[in-house]
């Protein structure tokens, strides 16, 4: 008997809280019977549309028709959520009903040493306290460099010494691979798993989950405590499907955490409104003020790209650390490789940096970005021409930040308060220097920098920041 219950407890942790296509389920069809329920995974809405009840799509034009050899007819299928093995309307989406999985209860899960500043210390109580009360949702609204990840760390700690399943999910596969080692360390004795398109780990059935938002594709009713890192990122602003897949996979009295320094403009009408329980935390963890942003307008900037224009240049040479790494943001893939020779090539003839093989661009199409931004981290790459995909999420401790060409549509006030975020993030280099070359200011660029200003304000209001 006791074989039979530890055999149902593997499969509940394995399944429960999930929504499964027939072959995703390493089952027999009695076990199958038994212990799932089956959803439509495609309902008809009417005559003309359907709606995919995996990704919550429902837009016409994202269905397509194929045959299906099984029935020996034609059905529709969802294009949009494809990726994730595809959903054809004469199949169903499992759910597990048989018994909750047991989760480990954990005294000590958390043995970070470290200490919160009170500010931190503040928001992290905040969390513990939504979590007790079964607080539907909270905002912690928190500046670049606040410290977002440690002040989870008394609220998971709270949850896992409940037998709570938690999930820490972001938009971008970069920031999971960035977060995972971390909580690995700081939550040694608890099973993690990290998934994301190509990650090794395909199970999802770890009692701490860290995932891209697209991964919640195949959960439902799975976490009793959702965090969303970088909720305001792309592509889950501008997503339908991840939120309704984010929201589907909490539990109905589990409590979700929405972490971000930029909130969109829904979330601040809500939290001006009342209808959004929210904490801010104005002051980086070093209590040093965000390096406000410059601005330097270049006319013939469009006519001096790619190749490296004489303003940047300028600043280069003249940068009052000359031994922090640069970290130089441009709006398209062909621009970062075309900039990565010219660059070289000036910076070896000026005689300003030599930088060899250390200079490098890196995009969201680059195999081998992970390698790069390690290789930045360990100081072994000078300088690192990217595109946003590291605009959020990635920490280093000493770099001066450019953005060329700040007037890019792709950069918008979120993005250019990010980006600025990266510089002076270290306790034994808060400073660093950040400027937007552009041809033009942009209504982004003012509300990046007057952003940026208004949280050093609040810092200084409340008497948190040092005086530099």
């Amino acid at each position: 008997m006791k074989d039979v219950q530890d055999g149902l407890e593997l499969y509940a942790k394995k399944y429960e809280g999930k929504l499964l296509l027939r072959d995703e389920l390493d089952l027999d069809d009695r076990s199958l019977h038994k212990f799932f329920t089956p959803n439509p995974s495609i309902q008809r809405k009417n005559i003309y549309t359907y709606q995919c009840n995996r990704c919550g799509n429902s837009k016409h034009y994202l269905f397509g028709k194929i045959p299906c050899e099984r029935c020996k007819t034609t059905h529709a299928y969802c294009r949009k959520c494809i990726e994730m093995g595809r959903v054809l309307m004469c199949e169903s989406l499992y759910e597990w009903s048989g018994p909750n999985a047991d989760w480990e209860k954990y005294v000590h899960a958390c043995t970070w040493q470290g200490e919160l500043t009170a500010l931190q210390q503040k928001a992290a109580d905040r969390i513990v306290e939504a979590l007790d009360k079964k607080e539907k949702e909270l905002l912690v609204w928190a500046v670049c460099g606040a410290g977002k990840t440690e002040m989870l760390f008394p609220g998971m700690s709270e949850a896992f010494q409940q037998g709570k399943r938690i999930c820490l999910a972001t938009p971008r596969a970069d920031v999971v691979r960035e977060l995972r080692p971390r909580l690995e360390q700081a939550f040694p004795k608890v099973s993690i798993q990290a998934l994301y398109g190509g990650s090794k780990e395909k199970k999802g059935d770890a009692q701490f989950i860290i995932a891209t938002t697209h991964q919640l594709l195949r959960f439902k009713k799975a976490f009793d405590f959702m965090i969303i890192d970088e909720i305001d990122a792309f592509p889950f602003h501008k997503d339908a499907s991840l939120p309704y897949a984010t929201s589907r996979s909490v539990k109905p009295d589990g409590t979700t955490i929405y972490l971000t320094a930029t909130p969109r403009r829904n979330h601040k009408v809500r939290v001006q409104q009342k209808k959004l329980p929210h904490i801010f935390v104005p002051a980086r963890f070093h209590g040093y003020p965000l390096p406000i942003p410059m601005s330097k307008m270049i006319f013939s900037l469009k006519k001096e790209l790619p190749n490296v224009p004489k303003a940047l240049l300028k600043w280069v040479k003249e940068r009052k650390n000359p031994n922090r790494q640069l970290l130089i943001f441009v709006p398209t893939i062909a621009l970062a490789e075309l900039l990565k020779e010219s660059l070289r090539e000036t910076l070896v003839k000026e005689n300003i940096i030599d930088v060899g093989g250390q200079l490098e661009s890196v995009s969201s199409e680059d195999a081998e970005r992970e390698g790069k931004i390690q290789q930045f981290r360990k100081k072994n790459i000078l300088v690192l021409i990217t595109t946003t995909i590291l605009e959020r999420g990635v920490t280093f401790p000493s770099v001066d930040v450019a953005v060329l060409d700040a007037g890019h549509e792709v950069f918008d006030e979120a993005a250019l308060v990010q980006i600025a975020g990266r510089a002076g993030r270290s306790s034994d280099d808060p400073t660093g220097e950040v400027i937007f070359f552009h041809d033009g200011r942009t209504e982004a660029m003012e509300d990046a920098i007057l952003s940026i200003k208004m949280m050093n304000k609040k810092g200084r209001k409340l008497g948190v920041l040092r005086v530099v």
